[in-house]
């Protein structure tokens, strides 16, 4: 294969000195040679840093975007793409509508349908010469010559090496979100499943119905079955209480039709530290503590000492067995946010002031639940919710199409620029399901604010209204509202695919 690669190597020349007369920059030639090499059955060498350039004059300046969460993508699709062009670093190529992940994992949602692709959110990243989607993660930042170094992502050590580049920016937005917390307990990352991406519900349903059937072959003794079905939810946030809700509607509804022989060992127990769902107002609480308790959920106040392959252990000594554990304790900083050299937040977020840049650096903003107010702006932390990344996307999607307009999208050029509106976030309220075509809605401002709460069959119809309508695309909206006639008409879908 030595005729190939040096036919590649002089491709790749060829390709290198007639793109320097183009007006975009193009990706370079060894980041060409470092696709193709992989076709090779010898030995490369290591992978060298190429990739995109630094723009030209009279080129669209380039805004690089890591992460495809609610911040990200509200970005991308807010940015005015006749003033720039959008570069897209992330692990995933879309975005993953959160508030319904919790019901694909009963099949009473399809996996596709809370899934929405980059390419349909920003379309310019699938047309525009300049524009770009590069599904890798970020592992390196230089402030000081506006450079991200990155390395793709692949599917193993099997498969195709990973390969590094490096992307030059004008303007730089860190949107990478936040990881799940295991506070340091042993045997949370070995034994529990997150809720935080599509590959987390997947194999959440997985392992539900993988222990449905396990649980009826002849000879499993019974207390093997009852620790098989027993499925513990670690965390009494909205995320938690939803999963729950859900959990115990589809035992109800299909697991006592469809698995009649183990029915009566399927359970379900919620284990919470302090209150459940702690941001809601105090009635609506008591509402979902009587409605989960009454659909079948068993209600424990504990904190949990130790993960094992079979049981978890709580601060009092007890033992108790899971077939499935799903973890939701909440989000912190992400292992790249702790390792960049940039001003912290309080909780380890990157540190970002009124109008959501990062100070000291120039050109780089940061949004979502990966930044925070600094203490010198006399901000609070916003919390990690959907909607502070949505809205924080928003705002600065129109501050950096008015700094483009201003003349000062490319690298160093808004030193001059003056910024007048600062961010601020206003809550519009909290909404989680408790299953049974019930939910609750706390419209107040803040926990000791006074507003509108309600609870029951209206807040369910409100809930799936609201979300219905928030769905991104209209191609997904069309997915959940079939899903949902569905799931009514026909219960929900118990294939283990």
């Amino acid at each position: 294969m030595s005729w190939f690669r040096s036919l590649i190597q002089v491709s790749a020349r060829a390709s290198s000195s007639s793109s320097s007369s183009s007006a975009k920059s193009r990706i370079t030639a060894p980041f060409s040679y470092s696709l193709l090499s992989c076709f090779t059955t010898e030995a490369r060498p290591q992978a060298l840093y190429s990739g995109l350039g630094a723009t030209k004059p009279g080129e669209k300046p380039r805004v690089v975007v890591l992460g495809t969460g609610w911040a990200g993508c509200r970005l991308m699709k807010g940015l005015d793409t006749k003033l720039y062009d959008v570069v897209c670093v992330s692990p995933r190529n879309h975005m993953v509508f959160t508030p319904l992940l919790a019901s694909t994992c009963v099949g009473t949602l399809e996996f596709r349908s809370v899934a929405e692709p980059i390419g349909r959110i920003q379309p310019a990243i699938s047309r525009e010469p300049g524009s770009y989607f590069f599904l890798s993660n970020c592992n390196g930042l230089d402030t000081d010559k506006h450079l991200v170094q990155c390395e793709t992502v692949t599917d193993g050590a099997d498969n195709l090496e990973p390969w590094k580049f490096e992307i030059a920016y004008d303007k730089l937005v860190i949107a990478l979100g936040a990881q799940p917390t295991t506070f340091g307990i042993r045997g949370v990352e070995e034994h529990a499943i997150f809720l935080r991406e599509v590959y987390h519900a997947q194999e959440i349903r997985r392992k539900l119905l993988l222990n449905l059937m396990l649980s009826d072959v002849p000879g499993v003794s019974e207390e093997e079955k009852s620790r098989l079905l027993h499925c513990v939810v670690v965390g009494g946030g909205p995320t938690g209480v939803e999963f729950s809700g859900e959990l115990s509607d589809f035992i109800q509804k299909d697991v006592h039709q469809t698995y009649a022989h183990v029915k009566d060992y399927i359970h379900v127990t919620l284990i919470e530290a302090n209150e459940i769902l702690s941001s809601f107002d105090d009635r609506l609480r008591r509402y979902a503590t009587k409605q989960l308790t009454k659909s079948g959920v068993r209600l424990v106040r504990g904190i949990v000492k130790d993960v094992k392959d079979k049981t978890i252990v709580l601060n009092d000594g007890t033992e108790v067995p899971y077939g499935l554990l799903v973890w939701s304790t909440g989000v912190g900083p992400s292992s790249f946010v702790n390792s960049v050299q940039l001003p912290k937040a309080p909780g380890g977020r990157i540190g970002v002031d009124e109008w959501l840049r990062v100070p000291s650096v120039q050109d780089v903003f940061s949004i979502g639940d990966c930044s925070g107010f600094l203490e010198s702006t006399g901000k609070p932390v916003l919390p990690a919710l959907a909607q502070v990344a949505e809205r924080e996307g928003k705002y600065l999607a129109n501050l950096l199409n008015k700094i483009g307009e201003a003349g000062g999208g490319h690298a160093s050029s808004a030193k001059e620029y003056v910024y007048k509106e600062p961010f601020v976030y206003k809550h519009l309220g909290s909404m989680a399901t408790v299953g049974r075509y019930k939910a609750l809605v706390d419209l107040r401002q803040s926990k000791e604010a006074k507003g509108l709460s309600l609870a029951g069959f209206v807040s369910w119809f409100i809930w799936r209204s609201a979300y219905l309508t928030r769905v991104i695309s209209w191609r997904n909206r069309f997915y959940v509202a079939i899903n949902w006639l569905t799931t009514l008409v026909f219960g929900r879908d118990i294939s283990r695919i």
